[in-house]
């Protein structure tokens, strides 16, 4: 199994994501924004977080159109794995690899903490290691993470049960207190929290939970 990570220039969780998949057995490949291609027989491509080119014009704008973008969006279309994160998720909006966008906090504050949040579906290759309804706490560290959608885009989102993650209590303002959501094959998931911040490696992350996690995404990229 092998995992790509994405770093652009102002990524600051891309050794985060690496560590997190290379705790679980997969083999990291980094990735520089400059590059027009993935390596050989990549499963799954993972967009850190931070501040992609220094979020100048909106967050994730110029990373969705840096080189590096038409090959991930050529493996997403191919039905390949891609995991956004904070930023991450960000850019995978602007990419149109997932529907809505990511505006400023409603408290126009920028948030850095523990956050508890619901698995609201278990029905992807990322949520799979979590039962229906689990309470998880993952970090959130974020400025501009209000999730927004269109009446008919959420509704669509529910019906098709393709939010994975709400928010136990909303911190940013996000609709329906959405934490993060899939495509519609599922191989494609957007959050604003870090699981890879929550896999209980050093005393300074304060839950495990992301653990469970990586092991069913991994365990899915092996069974492929």
């Amino acid at each position: 199994m092998k995992a790509a990570v994405i770093t652009f220039p102002g990524s600051n969780c891309d050794r985060d994501l690496a560590c997190a998949f290379a705790e679980m057995g997969a083999e990291v490949t980094r990735v520089w924004h400059k590059d027009d291609a993935l390596p050989a027989g990549t499963d799954i491509v993972a967009v850190p977080g931070g501040f992609s080119y220094g979020d100048y014009l909106r967050c994730g704008a110029i990373a969705a159109r840096s080189p590096v973008a038409a090959a991930l969006r050529a493996h997403a279309a191919r039905g390949g794995l891609v995991l956004g994160v904070c930023n991450g998720f960000q850019i995978l909006t602007e990419l149109g690899l997932l529907p809505g966008a990511l505006m400023r906090n409603a408290a126009l504050r920028y948030i850095c903490r523990p956050e508890r949040l619901i698995v609201a579906s278990t029905d992807s290759p990322f949520t799979a290691g979590y039962a229906l309804g689990d309470a998880v706490t993952f970090p959130i560290a974020h400025h501009d993470g209000n999730y927004v959608i269109d009446a008919e885009g959420l509704a669509r989102l529910k019906a098709e049960g393709r939010i994975a993650f709400r928010y136990a209590t909303n911190p940013n303002g996000s609709v329906d207190d959405i934490a993060g959501v899939l495509s519609e094959n599922r191989r494609v998931l957007g959050m604003m929290p870090h699981p890879e911040r929550a896999m209980g490696m050093t005393g300074a992350q304060e839950s495990a939970d992301g653990s469970a996690f990586f092991r069913a995404l991994c365990a899915a990229m092996t069974a492929a």
